[in-house]
């Protein structure tokens, strides 16, 4: 892909990145949705993007895993889209937030704010270090983000494939104040996530879970889990999914102590990032429902995953789980994209970023 500079701007961190006519844009022509719907590509090249965040100023600030790279993407007149890096030589910072007109990123070590963001994005100020997180880079890439509570969250994941460390605070989902002060764990037994959000209407914590690898192709199914109170087990690593006992680590508990999860998500499929739709464009069935971004299974004989899927939920009960978008995976077993996460704009359409393709789609629905 040809980058143009912007003019008058170096090519330092801060420099704005305009993206050519000339770019040539992920594919899209293969993915399936539902009738109405549209998908498009909105920024066709940004290396490995992984976790967004909206500013109130509309700026989208994107996470990446590998790279060690921080973007933010402004929109200027005429729907033009800017890209410009943020930070560099970062350690997986794939976790990003924004409130009160500060950015928090999360790498994997250390989460840091970047105050008045969207007034310096050509020249971002030294960032302030917020909290200080466990140093194993396994399942190390962390997601962030704000509760109605005002708290921080992020996910802490468990440092194997399988192994007990909750002693460490390891597999859990903890919460601080955005100073880092306060910290308090909310989930154990949570495997990894990275992906979370707040029920619209009851304000409790949703997120989803990828499973252990090693029991087979079909064993276990990853998790779409609620949180009802502090302090919950979800089951890790002793359980998987509330009724799969583990054969190592079975002993440290009961599976009929650990909360089971709303959906079982296929096995190996690795969801990621997750919300509840609340805007107004999709037709309002799909209103307060949540869709998942399945980055795909890395290790199962045959692939799975790579989609969006889509949960409907009556109350706090999932009545069905059904793929949404797909296409990213071929009939011939190919990959041509990893969805990561979800976003949802102020017209009701979604972002969805793809670290595969290195791209950012845009999903909208017209009836006509």
């Amino acid at each position: 892909m040809r980058l143009l500079i912007a003019p008058g701007v170096a090519t330092a961190a801060g420099a704005a990145l305009l993206l050519s006519t000339a770019c040539a844009a992920p594919a899209v022509d293969g993915l399936t949705l539902p009738p109405g719907f549209h998908i498009e590509p909105w920024v066709a090249d940004i290396p490995n993007a992984r976790s967004m965040a909206r500013a109130e100023g509309g700026t989208v600030f994107v996470g990446t895993r590998q790279g060690g790279v921080v973007y933010a993407v402004r929109t200027g007149a005429g729907g033009t889209r800017e890209v410009l890096t943020i930070a560099r030589g970062l350690d997986m910072p794939n976790g990003v937030a924004v409130r009160d007109g500060a950015l928090y990123v999360a790498e994997m070590a250390k989460i840091w704010r970047y105050d008045a963001i969207e007034r310096h994005l050509d020249a971002p100020p030294k960032p302030v270090l917020v909290a200080e997180l466990p140093a194993e880079h396994h399942h190390g890439w962390r997601h962030i983000a704000f509760g109605p509570d005002g708290k921080l969250y992020v996910g802490i994941g468990a440092p194997c494939n399988v192994c007990d460390r909750d002693k460490e605070d390891f597999a859990t989902i903890v919460r601080m104040n955005a100073d880092g002060s306060g910290r308090e764990v909310v989930a154990r037994g949570v495997r990894n996530s990275v992906g979370f959000a707040w029920h619209p209407r009851t304000h409790e914590l949703w997120f989803t879970d990828n499973g252990r690898d090693l029991l087979g192709d079909d064993v276990p199914p990853c998790e779409l889990n609620r949180v009802s109170r502090a302090g919950e087990n979800f089951g890790f690593p002793f359980c998987h999914a509330g009724t799969i006992v583990d054969p190592e680590f079975g002993r440290l508990g009961r599976c009929a102590d650990a909360t089971p999860p709303v959906q079982a998500l296929g096995p190996h499929v690795a969801p990621l990032g997750m919300l509840f739709y609340t805007g107004r464009q999709f037709p309002a069935e799909y209103r307060n429902q949540v869709f998942i971004a399945e980055h795909g299974s890395w290790n199962r004989t045959h692939r799975i995953g790579y989609r969006i899927t889509l949960v409907r939920l009556e109350g706090n009960r999932a009545v069905s789980y059904a793929p949404f978008v797909s296409g990213w995976l071929g009939a011939d077993g190919s990959v041509s994209g990893r969805p990561v996460d979800l976003l949802q704009l102020p017209d009701g359409s979604l972002l969805v970023s793809d670290d595969k393709a290195g791209a950012i789609y845009r999903i909208s629905y017209s009836a006509s």
